[in-house]
């Protein structure tokens, strides 16, 4: 549902989703554009977390790629990821010397990993150049973390920075403004009682 509400039967009061999805433009300084996608509870403003949190950011991010190639990059606790992709068979490239790449993770393994890895930080690419692999911002990644993302994200359509824990993404983007990505986002979100809102 992405209705603002709707009346409680019999109440008069408004009901509302569970949910809430918000949708912003950051000012991160410089000529740096950027989204800030929350995931809260309505209610209670707080962050969405575990199974529910997982289900949304898994059909988020393949519908922000559309039909173009996207990694998730993980650049700390790099044995943990190994473990948990083989276990679960999850293509895994290693990159750099502290960071591993997940190429195109379809959407129930992504699942898998917001579930699994949401106390980390983590980030996702999607572009034409995540067709292959990026060895000068995979270099920077396993140096300086995803700040890294802030000298290549022109290159891509997003670098998303995931911080699944505080229902946060920080979406870098030279193409992706807040109306299109509530545009591309609401089909995705559609199965879930969620309301998309664009707060100032």
């Amino acid at each position: 549902m992405n209705t603002p509400g709707t009346a409680a039967p019999g109440s008069g009061a408004l009901e509302l989703p569970p949910f809430s999805l918000d949708v912003q433009a950051l000012d991160l300084g410089g000529d740096v554009k950027a989204v800030g996608l929350e995931l809260i509870e309505t209610e209670n403003r707080e962050p969405v977390r575990g199974k529910d949190a997982a289900e949304i950011w898994s059909a988020v991010f393949p519908s922000l790629a559309g039909d173009e190639s996207y990694v998730v990059d993980f650049f700390s606790h790099i044995e943990r990821v190994r473990e948990f992709c083989k276990m679960r068979e999850i293509a895994l490239r290693d990159a750099a010397e502290r960071c591993v790449v997940l190429p195109q993770p379809d959407q129930e393994q992504l699942r898998q990993i917001f579930e699994r890895f949401e106390g980390e930080t983590f980030g996702i690419r999607a572009g034409a150049a995540a067709e292959s692999a990026d060895p000068a911002a995979e270099g920077n990644l396993s140096k300086r973390g995803l700040d890294a993302y802030q000298l290549v994200y022109a290159r891509y359509t997003f670098c998303a920075i995931c911080e699944p824990e505080d229902g946060w993404v920080t979406l870098l983007s030279e193409s992706l403004w807040p109306s299109e990505v509530i545009r591309r986002v609401r089909p995705a979100v559609q199965p879930f009682d969620i309301h998309i809102a664009r707060p100032n």
